[in-house]
């Protein structure tokens, strides 16, 4: 290394250093305030640039540079209004001051591009910022992982209250959204449907044929209900959809009928035509004085083996709702 001069080895060992005269004005910039883009304040006095933060009883530069030596804290006067601890050393007709970031390096090292070798060797920064590195490496680690984990959660959640089959609810989700509902006082419509028809597609086609129809039928089911609604397949050819908030025996019937009609369509599955139709009865909570899933559901059972009995390919309430719908 070639011979330096002292303030060549200042700017050396103390890159964050500056040198005031004996009015206090900034005469001299160590490298890495220069790099930071701080060259405007020279020939400006310390106290227009600076503000004292502590030792609160020391407020001027006048009083600073009185000391023999002494510590402070530092507070930039204008944006970026960084934070520093400083040493004051008076030499002769100069004051020295040495600076660090403290703990607020990483924010300086972000905002002026800073690296390590713009800070003085013995400083402690570099291991600082391996800690800091670190820890935030294992801290966002820790963040993917629960998201990770919060994503499998959900993922398994899902799969549990899920039919594989058709992509609808199950039985358990189709309970705990009952309860929610009863919970919340929501008020909704329970609609049992049964397929008619249906063994006979699986004894004479196979029930690769009456799977088929299974996730056909599933596809109706979801075109004519909302978001908000519960499709769920509760058994081989068995379904329950819950209506949230819609309790009109008007609209409810109208929607039963049109998913009737549609599952009357004929299927094609390979070379076969598959016939169905369904039967359905439905339940509305507002018909009971305190809602009770078991009773409604068993209560719409009852009206959609009524619809069988009255011939099937129909929709019954499990109250007298007929002589509304027949209005209309």
């Amino acid at each position: 290394m070639p011979d330096l001069n002292p303030p060549e080895v200042l700017d050396h060992l103390c890159p964050l250093n500056l040198r005031l005269d004996a009015a206090g004005q900034i005469v001299h910039l160590g490298p890495t305030l220069s790099k930071m883009g701080l060259e405007a304040l020279m020939g400006e006095t310390f106290d227009n640039v600076f503000v004292i933060e502590r030792p609160g009883t020391i407020t001027t530069f006048e009083h600073l540079a009185s000391q023999s030596s002494t510590r402070a804290h530092l507070k930039l006067r204008k944006l970026p209004r960084i934070e520093f601890k400083a040493a004051v050393v008076p030499s002769g007709d100069e004051t020295i001051v040495t600076l660090s970031f403290g703990t607020g390096t990483r924010t300086a090292m972000e905002i002026f591009g800073l690296s390590k070798s713009d800070f003085a060797v013995t400083d402690l920064t570099s291991e600082l910022l391996y800690v800091l590195e670190a820890k935030s490496a294992v801290v966002a680690e820790s963040r993917n992982l629960n998201r990770r984990l919060d994503a499998a959660r959900k993922a398994a959640e899902q799969i549990a209250q899920t039919d594989a089959l058709t992509g609808l609810q199950n039985r358990r989700a189709m309970t705990q959204y009952l309860d929610q509902l009863i919970t919340s006082r929501v008020p909704f419509a329970c609609m049992h449907m049964d397929l008619d028809y249906f063994k006979r597609i699986n004894d004479t086609f196979g029930h690769a044929a009456g799977d088929y129809v299974l996730r056909v039928v599933a596809q109706v089911l979801n075109s004519e209900t909302r978001a908000e609604d519960c499709v769920a397949r509760i058994g081989g050819d068995e379904f329950v959809l819950i209506f949230v908030r819609l309790t009109d025996p008007v609209f409810l019937q109208r929607i039963a009928q049109r998913m009737i009609t549609k599952l009357e369509e004929p299927v094609q599955f390979d070379q076969h035509v598959c016939c169905i139709s369904a039967s359905a009865g439905t339940s509305i909570s507002i018909d009971y004085p305190n809602p009770d899933p078991d009773v409604m559901l068993s209560d719409a059972d009852r009206a959609l083996y009524a619809s069988k009995k009255a011939g099937r390919g129909q929709h019954r309430f499990a109250k007298d709702h007929q002589s509304e719908v027949s209005k209309h």
